[in-house]
C-alpha cells in the first residue's frame, strides 16, 4: 500500500494519549505490561516514563511527539509489515508516518510475544 499527504496528516494530528491506551490494553489482553511498553517506547523514542506522561497529560498530537522525540539510531534496522504497510517502502517524504507504523511494529512484537532483546534492535557485529 501506498501513503498518501491526507493519510500522514491524518496520522500527524491524532492524539497520542488517545492511541496509547488502546496499544496498552493490546498488550495487557497479552500478557505483557505497562513496563515493557513503556521501556520499548522509551528505547525508540527517547522518552522516560516522566516525560511520556507529561505528553500525555499535555495531549500532544503524533507530529509534536515525534518531532519531540530522539529516535534510536538503531531504528533503521526496524522492517516488515504493519497495517499492511512494508516499513521499509514508505517514503522518505512520509517520516512521521514511518516512525508511527515503526513504532507499532515494536509495540506488535511486544504483543507477539517476541523477547526483549530482540525487540530492541542491536547493529549486528
Amino acid at each position: 500500500m501506498k501513503v498518501t499527504a491526507e493519510k500522514n496528516e491524518k496520522v500527524a494530528n491524532m492524539i497520542f494519549a488517545s492511541i496509547y491506551p488502546l496499544y496498552l490494553d493490546r498488550l495487557e489482553k497479552n500478557g505483557r505490561t505497562k513496563e515493557e511498553l513503556n521501556q520499548v517506547i522509551e528505547w525508540f523514542t527517547g522518552f522516560d516514563q516522566d516525560a511520556l506522561q507529561v505528553l500525555i497529560e499535555k495531549k500532544v498530537t503524533f507530529r509534536t511527539f515525534f518531532q519531540k522525540a530522539k529516535i534510536h539510531p538503531n531504528a533503521h534496522l526496524i522492517k516488515g509489515v504493519v497495517c499492511g504497510y512494508r516499513i521499509e517502502e514508505i517514503e522518505d517524504e512520509f517520516e512521521l508516518y514511518k516512525q508511527c507504523r515503526r513504532m507499532e511494529k515494536l509495540i506488535d512484537e511486544l504483543a507477539r510475544g517476541r523477547k526483549m532483546e530482540k525487540i530492541l534492535r542491536e547493529e549486528k557485529k
